[in-house]
C-alpha cells in the first residue's frame, strides 16, 4: 500500500511525526493516522517501540499501533511507525492551554487512565521507563493514552539474563522524572514507572515539575537535580492544594525505597482514583475542541506474524559506560547550564 506524507506534528531527537494519507481506496484503516519516520541508520528506538506495542496487544489506555514499513524518500531510506492519531495534544500543553494546572476531578481522570494503562504494561512484563505528561496524548472523545514506548523494556528473565556490566551501562528516561534507583543504580522496573507517575501527577497540579526547588527557583544543572534525586532522603514536595486522598496517593507513589513502593494494582483501588471511576460517567471531555484532519487519512497494515511478538531491542545507540555512581552521574550530565524548558519537553517541537 502506497501513502504519503502530510501535515507534520512534531520532531524528536531521532523521529519525525506527520499526518499520513494513502495513494489507493484500498485501505482497511479508515481513522485518521499519524506516522513516525527516523532514518533507518538511527531507527532502533521506532523497532523497539513496535515490538513493545506488539506484544502488548489491545489497551484503552495505550496508543495502538497500526503498522510499519519503510519509505525511501529524495533518496534517503526511512523506518516509519504508524499509529493511531491523537487530535487533541500531549498532556503537558493541554495543562498549558489550561491556564497552568488542572481541577483535581481533571486530575483524578486522567490519573486513573495512566494508572490502568501502566498496570496493563506491568502486567505483560515490561517497564515504559519514559511516565510522563509529553507521552500522555489526550483524544477528541476524552481518551487518555500513554505513548511513546522506544524506551521500553522487558522485565523478568530476559533483564536477570543481563550482566552487571550491561546494566551499569544503562540509560532510560527522563532526569525530572527518574526514580531514585534508576540515578543511583541504573535500575529499571516496574516501580520506576509508578515513581515517574508520582512526579506527573505533581506537575498535573501545580503545572511545574516536581523537582523545582523550595523557593522556586531553577535548578542550576542535571548534576545537582540528579544528586537530589539518587542520594539521601529529600523527596518531590506534595502540593498542598490536593485532597488528602490526592496527597496519600503521591505518598504512595514518590517512596525512595522501590520495594516500598505501590505497585499499579494497588493504586488502582486507592481513593483518590476509585472515586474517578465510579463518577466516570459522564466522562470529561477536558473541553477538547472539535476537530479532526479535513482529509481522511489512512496507513497500511504490517505483515501479521508470530515474529513481531519477539522483543530485542538493541541500545548500543544510546548506552553509557559508568565505574561508580559518582562517576554516572557524571556521565550523565554537561558543564553547560541546561534549559529545563527544553528537558521537560524532550526537545519536542509541536506543531498544529
Amino acid at each position: 500500500m502506497s501513502w504519503v506524507r502530510r501535515n507534520f506534528i512534531g520532531r524528536g531527537s531521532f523521529s519525525t511525526v506527520h499526518l499520513a494519507e494513502p495513494t489507493s481506496s484500498s485501505s482497511e484503516i479508515s481513522s485518521p493516522t499519524a506516522v513516525k519516520s527516523s532514518q533507518v541508520f538511527c531507527c532502533s528506538f521506532l523497532k523497539n517501540e513496535k515490538q513493545v506495542l506488539d506484544c502488548l496487544g489491545f489497551c484503552p489506555q495505550i496508543v495502538q499501533c497500526l503498522g510499519d514499513g519503510y519509505s525511501l524518500e529524495n533518496g534517503v531510506e526511512y523506518y516509519n511507525l504508524f499509529l493511531e492519531y491523537a487530535a487533541g495534544c500531549n498532556l503537558s500543553d493541554h495543562i498549558k492551554n489550561r491556564g497552568g494546572r488542572l481541577p483535581e476531578s481533571d486530575v483524578r481522570r486522567c490519573t486513573m487512565s495512566i494508572v490502568q494503562g501502566i498496570q496493563h504494561i506491568h502486567a505483560k512484563g515490561f517497564v515504559h521507563c519514559d511516565i510522563k505528561l509529553q507521552n500522555i496524548l489526550l483524544f477528541g472523545n476524552g481518551d487518555v493514552k500513554i505513548a511513546d514506548f522506544g524506551l521500553a523494556k522487558k522485565t523478568g528473565e530476559e533483564e536477570e539474563e543481563q550482566s552487571r556490566e550491561e546494566k551499569q551501562r544503562e540509560f532510560r528516561g527522563t532526569p525530572l522524572f527518574m526514580s531514585p534507583e534508576s540515578v543511583k543504580d541504573n535500575v529499571y522496573d516496574s516501580p520506576a514507572d509508578i515513581w515517574s507517575l508520582g512526579c506527573a501527577v505533581v506537575e498535573m497540579v501545580t503545572g511545574k515539575p516536581a523537582w523545582n526547588s523550595p523557593k522556586g527557583s531553577e535548578l542550576n544543572n542535571i548534576y545537582s537535580l540528579l544528586l537530589r534525586i539518587g542520594v539521601g532522603d529529600e523527596l518531590p514536595e506534595i502540593p498542598d492544594k490536593l485532597s488528602e486522598d490526592g496527597k496519600d496517593f503521591l505518598r504512595k507513589c514518590l517512596v525512595k525505597d522501590p520495594a516500598k513502593r505501590w505497585t499499579a494494582e494497588m493504586l488502582l483501588k486507592h481513593p483518590f482514583i476509585k472515586q474517578s471511576d465510579e463518577e466516570s460517567s459522564p466522562r470529561s471531555h477536558f473541553d477538547f475542541p472539535d476537530w479532526v484532519s479535513s482529509p481522511s487519512t489512512f496507513a497500511p497494515n504490517s505483515p501479521e506474524s508470530d515474529q513481531w511478538c519477539e522483543w530485542k531491542f538493541d541500545s548500543s545507540s544510546c548506552v553509557a559506560s559508568f565505574c561508580s555512581p559518582v562517576d554516572r552521574l557524571r556521565q550523565m550530565v554537561t558543564d553547560e547550564r541546561p534549559n529545563w524548558l527544553e528537558l521537560e519537553s524532550e526537545n519536542w517541537e509541536v506543531v498544529r
